[in-house]
């Protein structure tokens, strides 16, 4: 089969950074599934990965982590899913990506597609909505009573993937004031028409900005990029014995200033849950399903920004630059070989 993979870390403008390989046709066993890709999204981790992890053995990395396919035959331990079945998801860290003409996943972190969707629209959903869901309601738990009771939630970064299906998931599911952050008159008309109530410009100090809007201090803080650049001001705007979650890697991040508050932090990343085969693995099979049915039922849509076909090499890598100019609004989706 077709994939396109990298063999040692490049920049993107290398001609050698990601490659066109052929690969043995997997095969299904155990709880996996095997899947007929139809479309991938590109995200910030597949450059991170891309850029620092070196391939072992000599084999070609390969890169993907978010899919829509259908199922072409499954392990013998399978129960949730049958040949023909329409599925999204985003996959393991751990294992060969989605980059290729078929893919292994284990059937407990797939979701049934959206059936109102496409498969690239449908794409563009599963990291980021696992990632949002995980983070709103398993590590800030913003259903649960906040100390100040002001139920205003922050997310920093609201124009990207994670942040445009963050907003959706906590108008829809929650009770929450969500106030976000963009800069450029594009990224904030986005992020309003996606429902958040309120728009700070990061690239000016939020915390005067956030004071302004006259509405309380937020006991949630949702920071999805550039972590470092803003925890001063992140410090100085929540309220204390608030919530803190990051799902980025910033270069120096200093716990300190939030001792005073009592904030508790908390980190987000959408991997461990596969990568650890964790007990409640199959909470993201069902956090999916789920997501299916608010889609399918009219109350999020998809997050796609970009559709490009085929998935070949030189739109893989225009993908890839596109992410690392750290500008994208939304998801860029490649659909068919």
């Amino acid at each position: 089969m077709r994939a396109i993979g990298y063999f040692e870390p490049l920049p993107i403008e290398n001609e050698e950074a990601l490659v066109e390989i052929e690969r043995p046709m997997p095969v299904a066993t155990g709880r996996d599934l095997l899947v007929e890709i139809k479309a991938v999204a590109v995200n910030p981790v597949d450059t991170k990965v891309r850029k620092a992890r070196v391939p072992q053995d000599g084999q070609p990395g390969i890169l993907g982590y978010d899919a829509s396919g259908v199922v072409r035959s499954v392990g013998p331990e399978v129960s949730g899913f049958a040949v023909g079945d329409e599925v999204f998801y985003a996959g393991d860290i751990t294992r060969p990506g989605t980059n290729a003409e078929f893919h292994l996943v284990d059937e407990r972190i797939v979701g049934h597609k959206p059936k109102t969707l496409t498969f690239a629209e449908a794409a563009a959903l599963p990291l980021t909505s696992i990632t949002a869901w995980e983070a709103l309601f398993d590590r800030l738990k913003v259903k649960d009573p906040s100390p100040s009771g002001s139920r205003k939630l922050l997310v920093v970064g609201g124009a990207g993937g994670v942040g445009s299906i963050a907003i959706q998931l906590a108008r829809q599911l929650t009770d929450l004031t969500v106030v976000t952050t963009a800069s450029r008159p594009q990224s904030q008309a986005w992020v309003l028409d996606l429902g958040a109530h309120h728009v700070v410009d990061h690239s000016k100090p939020m915390a005067p900005q956030f004071d302004h809007l006259g509405i309380g201090a937020p006991d949630f803080v949702f920071s999805t990029t550039h972590t470092d650049q803003h925890l001063l001001d992140i410090v100085g705007l929540i309220a204390p014995q608030g919530r803190f979650l990051l799902i980025d890697d910033p270069a120096r991040f200093d716990i300190i200033p939030f001792k005073q508050k009592s904030v508790s932090i908390h980190w987000e990343l959408m991997f461990t849950r596969p990568m650890f085969t964790t007990p409640d693995m199959d909470e993201q099979g069902k956090l999916l399903n789920r997501v299916a049915d608010l889609v399918d039922d009219g109350r999020i849509r998809s997050t796609l920004t970009g559709a490009v076909a085929p998935l070949s090499v030189k739109n893989l890598r225009d993908a890839h630059r596109q992410i690392e100019s750290n500008s994208t609004i939304g998801k860029i989706v490649l659909s068919g070989f």
